[in-house]
Parts: C-alpha cells; sequence; structure tokens
C-alpha cells in the first residue's frame, strides 16, 4: 500500500489548474494509492450565521475549492479541526454534506459522536484503508459532538481528543496557592455547589482554582495527558477497524506544544500517538500549528507530529461576522482589509509573516504487509518570498530552502534520521 499524505489546507479561494509548480506536486501527490490532507475550512456560501466562538478567523470557502482538491488528486480528507464550528452545527453539516458528495472519504466529524468517532473505509486496488480522526483543539467544549441516546437524538460536532492536565507544584508553592485561593474567596460559589453535591470533592493534595487543577509534587511542571474515555473512544475505533481495513491512519489536529517552542508536540499527543500504534495503527498523521514538527519511527510505523501547511489562503476571507471586527476594536463599518491590518499591525505579524508556515514536506511511503518500508519526504514552499497575493499560499517544490535539513534537526531526539537524497527530497532511514 503506498500513502502521500499532507497537512492543512486553509484554501479560501480558488487554485489556477495551470499555476507554476502544480504539476510536479500532483504528481508526486498521485503515487499514493491513499491521498490524504486535512480540510481547514468549512464549506458553504455565506448561507449560515457565524458561531459566537471561532477558531482563530471564520473560515468559509465555496464549494468548488474541492474540485481543487481533486486537481491535486487526494482522496481522502478530515475536516475535524478547530475551524470545524465557525459556522456552528449547520455549517458542519453542510461541510460533511459537501465532502461525502465530492467523493472524499472523510472521518471525524458527524451528526452525533458515534459517527463522528466511526472507521471510514478508502477501496484501492492494493487493499482497503482505514481513517479515523480526532482533535484535540477545539473552539470549546461544545464543538465536540454528543452522542445519542434511546430518547435523545445526538449533537452534530467532531471527534474531540480532550487533555487531562494539571500543574505540579513544589509543596511551598502549594501552600501559597492555597492562601491566595483561601483569602480571596476566588473559589466560594464552587465550594459551595460541592457542599451540595453536584461537583466531586477534590482529593487531598490537589487544589482546583476554577478550571484549573495543581497537584503537590517534587518540581513545578505542566503535565499533560490524552483523556481516557476518548482514547478509548479511538482505540475501539482501531479495533473495528482491524476486521474491515489491511492498514488504519489516523488524523490528528493538534495546536497544543511542550515546552517553550511551537515546534514541540505536547507530551499528550505523544503519548496518544503511541497507543494509537500500539493497538494496531499503522501511521499517525498530526497537523493544525501551522508548521513543521518532528517525525517518528515507533515500532516501524511512522508518526508525523505535524505536516504544516499544504495550502494557505489565511487573509483570503471575503468577509466577517461582527465578532470578529469587534476582537480587534473596530465596527463592521470598517472593510475586511482593516480588519487584517489591524490584526497583523499592518501586515507585520501573523502566519503569513513567518516563512516556517509557509514551509514543508509531504511524506510518501510505502507499507508491505503492515510493515514500513519507505518514507520519502517532498519539501514544498508556499511563496512566501512572492509578491502578489494569488501567488501566496500554494504548494511548489521547494528543496532550495533548508526544509529537510531543519526537519531532520528537530526530528533528532526522536531518534529519527532523515538525509537528502538525489533530488533535494528527504529520505527516512528506516
Amino acid at each position: 500500500m503506498k500513502f502521500t499524505v499532507a497537512g492543512d489546507m486553509l484554501i479560501q479561494r480558488r487554485i489556477p489548474a495551470d499555476y507554476e509548480g502544480l504539476s510536479e506536486v500532483k504528481r508526486y501527490i498521485e503515487k499514493g494509492d491513499v491521498r490524504f490532507f486535512n480540510l481547514e475550512t468549512t464549506i458553504g456560501n455565506g448561507e449560515f450565521f457565524a458561531n459566537q466562538y471561532n477558531g482563530g478567523s471564520y473560515l468559509r470557502a465555496v464549494p468548488a475549492v474541492l474540485d481543487d482538491a481533486k486537481m491535486f488528486g487526494f482522496n481522502m480528507l478530515s475536516f475535524a479541526n478547530n475551524h470545524a464550528m465557525d459556522f456552528s452545527h449547520d455549517g458542519l453539516m453542510a461541510t460533511k454534506k459537501a465532502v461525502d458528495e465530492a467523493g472524499f472519504v472523510n472521518a471525524g466529524a458527524g451528526a452525533n459522536l458515534d459517527e463522528a468517532a466511526a472507521p471510514s473505509y478508502l477501496d484501492t486496488k492494493n487493499g482497503r484503508a482505514a481513517l479515523i480522526s480526532v482533535v484535540s483543539t477545539m473552539m470549546n467544549g461544545a464543538a465536540m459532538a454528543g452522542r445519542q441516546s434511546r430518547r435523545f437524538k445526538g449533537r452534530p460536532g467532531v471527534n474531540g481528543l480532550r487533555i487531562d492536565e494539571h500543574i505540579e507544584v513544589t509543596p511551598e508553592q502549594f501552600k501559597v496557592l492555597k492562601e491566595i485561593t483561601d483569602q480571596s474567596h476566588v473559589n466560594a460559589e464552587f465550594d459551595i455547589v460541592r457542599a451540595e453535591g453536584y461537583l466531586p470533592q477534590i482529593e487531598e493534595g490537589k487544589l482546583v482554582i476554577k478550571d484549573k487543577v495543581f497537584k503537590e509534587g517534587d518540581r513545578t511542571k505542566y503535565v499533560t495527558h490524552p483523556n481516557e474515555a476518548d482514547t478509548e473512544r479511538v482505540l475501539k475505533a482501531i479495533y473495528e477497524a482491524q476486521l474491515q481495513a489491511d492498514y488504519i491512519l489516523i488524523s490528528v489536529h493538534s495546536h497544543e506544544i511542550s515546552g517553550t517552542s511551537k515546534e514541540n508536540p505536547a507530551d499528550f499527543l505523544c503519548e496518544f500517538a503511541h497507543k494509537c500504534i500500539d493497538a494496531g495503527a499503522h501511521a499517525v498523521v498530526g497537523h493544525g500549528p501551522h508548521l513543521l514538527r518532528p517525525i517518528e519511527i515507533y515500532k516501524n510505523r511512522p508518526i508525523f507530529y505535524s505536516l504544516g501547511d499544504f495550502v494557505i489562503h489565511n487573509e483570503c476571507i471575503p468577509y466577517a461576522p461582527y465578532e470578529m471586527y469587534e476582537e480587534q476594536n473596530l465596527t463592521d463599518d470598517a472593510t475586511v482589509r482593516d480588519l487584517i491590518f489591524e490584526r497583523s499591525k499592518g501586515l507585520t505579524r501573523g502566519l503569513m509573516r513567518d516563512k516556517r508556515m509557509l514551509q514543508s514536506v509531504i511524506p510518501y511511503f510505502e507499507m508491505e504487509n503492515g510493515e514500513l518500508k519507505s518514507v520519502e519526504l517532498m519539501p514544498i514552499e508556499l511563496g512566501f518570498d512572492k509578491k502578489g497575493v494569488g501567488l501566496k499560499g500554494n504548494p511548489r517544490v521547494g528543496v532550495e530552502f533548508g526544509i529537510i535539513e531543519r526537519l531532520a534537526k528537530m526530528s533528532e531526539k526522536y531518534g529519527t534520521e532523515i538525509q537528502i537524497n538525489e533530488n533535494g527530497f528527504g529520505t527516512v532511514i528506516i
């Protein structure tokens, strides 16, 4: 089985079928039997109201952009990401309908949690592949789909991977936090509700301030684990897919970090990826933070912690809801140009000003009898230095930008060796 996988397609305008660089990228993607990407937008014609919350912007593209995704050769996608609910439940379900009708195998979002969590299947000449998709970076908890019951209809949303987190502090720090909490009465309302039996009691050695949990420990650190119930739901889907498919692909949309660098995947994500492969998944494909993160080969199966951007049209939204203007202290008498200029401080900051966000790779890997045989990495560049808006944001081969070298360096600590081959692409040493 052959796979080509790409990161975020944050598409907000049509992509010309003859732009310079398309043909080489297209040929490479089409080498795969399974050809996957993350659709980082909703699909619609402006008919749905905007959610109170958004994934960073209100992203919406016309249905015809799915033809552009087909033009690249893709046949599988996820849109379970932080933008899936930008236009609430109606926008999510319209996007689901559009990608279904366009013929893309997709997973991770649906009319209820069981639908969103279920594997989807792609039949190819070399076998059958399953896709299971989750998202840890949700606009808020309400984005998560709800499970149906015997009496209640389920709630549309995404297959969420919640994060169990706490802050470990020293005994001295814990004592100070306890004093501040007691004297400020910040928890008074929660204490009353807890005494009434509507919240669980707090165990010894733990302090909850609003929604933040502190525990006594030997040193100060931020601790994260994947939510047990959400993880078990994914592992059950892997168990199901093992009967139905030859290979299982896990898609994870995660912005969260470890430490102080955006390139570092969060601890819970590494733990979750390992658990998926331990349970029988063949590859984990990460996306979300709009830049490359390390590659790990775990039990001879690849984990791509983030593949960055495949397409990025972040400043090409045609119009925006009132809340987005309000966030920038503007009224909707302002133009979208005013909005973008205010948010980016005169086009001096943001995703489009960081070249890392416009540099990525497209992995092509082959597996046989469940074992990884090879991994090649096509470096792509999205026109960071291009002057025109229409020339920026679409992928081209970028062997001259040091992309593979940078990815190789960050992957070293995961035990992954990446070499540059004769055509300037990367080769992962298996």
